[in-house]
């Protein structure tokens, strides 16, 4: 059951004006004496000040936190172009950047990971003599995202003839920067396994670990 009493300020304060209005007025009917009331009136008293005093501060308050906030923003607005031109001058150098606070640029390249994860594959074979292949990094195998620092994955396949025991026997077959592939094939393959093994390579061209064997049917 909710509280007779209302929460809001501004609701109680109504809420009592009209519980002691009514209640002075009829303490006889409600079996109460004037010293009954005593206790409410004194304290309704205090109230009265401090919930005025309360709204008018909250007033204020805002009215001063708007004025900060555009004072603020117009000191930004002004030294923002004053940066800008800073930052474009020969004039000032890396130690002047950070006495000055501003961005102190990064000189160093971050090193590019070589990739530690490896590409899951799935293997459409649903049209004749073409496999589409989708791949998705292990870590994420719901999503298209390649892992940070990854530019493509490498595709190499093995062609008829029993999963490969190694890379060596596998044949590079394409670089694919985006999800999924789609591989062809000659009539004379129609009928023959396809071997598949992926693996993600870096920005710098730097392969990580190869895929799990991923073989199908080419559909003749």
């Amino acid at each position: 059951m909710p509280d007779y009493i209302p929460q809001p300020d501004g609701d109680f304060d109504a809420w009592v004006a009209n519980f002691v209005t009514y209640a002075n007025a009829n303490l006889a009917a409600l079996g109460l004496v004037a010293g009954d009331m005593t206790p409410i009136t004194t304290a309704k008293t205090t109230w009265d000040t401090a919930f005025p005093a309360h709204v008018t501060a909250s007033a204020a308050a805002v009215a001063a936190r708007n004025a900060k906030d555009a004072a603020r923003g117009n000191l930004e607005g002004v030294i923002r172009p004053l940066v800008k031109r800073l930052q474009a001058g020969s004039a000032v150098d890396d130690a002047e950047r950070a006495a000055l606070g501003i961005t102190v640029p990064d000189r160093t390249p971050s090193p590019v990971p070589v990739p530690t994860t490896r590409p899951v594959v799935k293997v459409d074979t649903s049209q004749r003599l073409q496999h589409t292949l989708s791949f998705a990094d292990e870590t994420t195998p719901t999503s298209t995202r390649k892992p940070a620092g990854v530019s493509a994955a490498e595709i190499w396949v093995k062609i008829d003839g029993p999963p490969p025991v190694d890379a060596t026997q596998l044949s590079f077959l394409a670089t694919d920067t985006r999800t999924p592939y789609l591989a062809t094939f000659d009539g004379a393959d129609g009928g023959k396994p396809a071997h598949y093994m992926l693996r993600w390579i870096n920005t710098k061209g730097q392969p990580g670990p190869w895929s799990e064997t991923a073989t199908a049917t080419i559909g003749a």
